[in-house]
């Protein structure tokens, strides 16, 4: 954690599906969204799938042994990539975990990430001593790597992660008359071996309690799916 869970709030209000309406945002970011025919994501944000690789690979996932055609749950695509955008509009990405590792490209803006390290879960219970049955990390993503700012960043499969709008301009740099807009955080994404459906779910209410302390749920749950 860069910062303590209490400082992670939202900068941008929290909606997920108001991005029903991209005539609302900046015209730069409807250009952008024109641009690259981004459609809104259930997860909040807006994307589009730029390559689905045709070669397939035996699903890694499959309790059993595959033994079906190319495109059923036997096989997955190698890779699949997506464009992912948050805007002020639609700043937040819900809390989410994918089977499949995934490797993030920063192309614009800034943003913060919580990775909630669900696979690492310990097995005492979350009462022990007051202790969460799962870690938490946190960055900001974007242009600045002498702040510590990334520019590339992996999650792993079986990981919960959310992840919210922050200004263009780092808030400790902000003067009076400085721009705390924002244009958007564009990033690409790749996921090994490739998105399928299958491989997704949203965190729910229940099951953060059950990985995190109530003072972490209370800091976190507004990063939920609504």
């Amino acid at each position: 954690m860069d910062i303590p869970l209490s400082y992670i709030k939202p900068i941008y209000p929290p909606r997920i599906i108001t991005h029903d309406h991209p005539e609302d945002e900046d015209p730069s970011i409807q250009e952008t969204l024109e641009n690259l025919h981004l459609q809104p994501h259930p997860e909040g944000g807006y994307f589009v799938e730029t390559d689905r690789d045709p070669h397939h690979v035996l699903n890694p996932f499959r309790s059993r042994t595959p033994n079906a055609e190319v495109g059923s749950d036997a096989t997955r695509p190698a890779s699949t990539t997506i464009f992912y955008f948050l805007t002020p509009h639609a700043p937040l990405g819900a809390f989410h975990r994918n089977r499949a590792r995934t490797i993030h490209t920063w192309h614009r803006g800034r943003g913060r990430y919580v990775v909630i390290h669900a696979d690492e879960a310990s097995n005492n219970p979350k009462e022990d001593l007051g202790r969460a049955k799962a870690p938490i990390g946190s960055f900001v993503v974007g242009p600045d790597v002498a702040r510590g700012e990334r520019m590339q960043w992996v999650v792993e499969g079986g990981k919960y992660k959310s992840s919210f709008l922050l200004p263009d301009a780092p808030i400790d740099d902000a003067e009076d008359g400085t721009d705390r807009g924002s244009r958007g955080l564009l990033i690409a994404e790749v996921v090994v071996p490739g998105f399928e459906s299958a491989d997704h779910d949203f965190l729910r209410r229940e099951q953060m309690d059950q990985l995190l302390t109530s003072d972490q749920t209370r800091e976190l749950n507004w990063m939920l799916k609504s």
